[in-house]
């Protein structure tokens, strides 16, 4: 936990920018009956019957102290689906950043041994070697900023019945670009001194 909050401490560094990163499935869900477009004085309705159209991941990065963020949805969520978001991190969104530090949590296809599953070795340590993973603690995915992100998704974006993957990551990519053009940020108080004092409870008693 102290290793989190030490991190989220850090002046801004333009050549070692704190990017966090969270994903969440989700339900696709399309209607048996079409809905009611929204009028004057009559809101949108639907039907509650609903067709299940399968499912999807959502993978969210974000910079907090920039106020930039990706949120893009992939039909699995894999290794291999995790190892491409980093390699479109790495040299896609951030190709003269020198190292990231990375903020996840423990899911087993966070790890390093995913790009060499997903790319030749030579390619894989080129990647592993601009990277420095930071994972948070069992039952602690509260400290990663990226969950503020995804809570921001649901209820933005999330809101109506998606049916399909395509139609997904056009809202995903609307509300990615509205948020990024007023570089919403993230303003973390909660510090290593107050974890301390805070919770205590879950330090070893000496």
């Amino acid at each position: 936990m102290e290793d989190i909050l030490d991190i989220y401490a850090m002046p801004y560094d333009p050549k070692i920018p704190l990017i966090c990163m969270d994903e969440q499935p989700c339900q696709l869900l399309g209607h048996i009956i079409e809905p009611i477009a929204m009028k004057p004085g009559r809101p949108y309705r639907e039907d509650y019957e609903y067709k299940r159209e399968g499912t999807c991941s959502i993978f969210v990065f974000t910079e907090p102290l920039k106020g930039w963020r990706h949120v893009e949805a992939t039909k699995q969520r894999t290794k291999l689906d995790w190892a491409k978001q980093i390699d479109q991190l790495l040299n896609v969104f951030y190709p003269d950043a020198k190292l990231i530090r990375l903020v996840l949590d423990n899911l087993n296809t966070h790890t390093i041994g995913a790009l060499y599953q997903a790319f030749p070795a030579e390619y894989a340590r080129n990647l592993a070697k601009r990277l420095d993973l930071h994972y948070t603690p069992k039952h602690g995915s509260w400290l990663n900023i990226a969950e503020i992100e995804l809570s921001a998704v649901t209820l933005q974006c999330l809101d109506k019945r998606i049916p399909d993957i395509e139609s997904l990551n056009s809202k995903l990519s609307a509300w990615k670009k509205s948020r990024n053009s007023s570089k919403k940020h993230v303003d973390w108080h909660f510090s290593t001194e107050q974890a301390r004092g805070k919770l205590k409870h879950l330090y070893p008693k000496l």
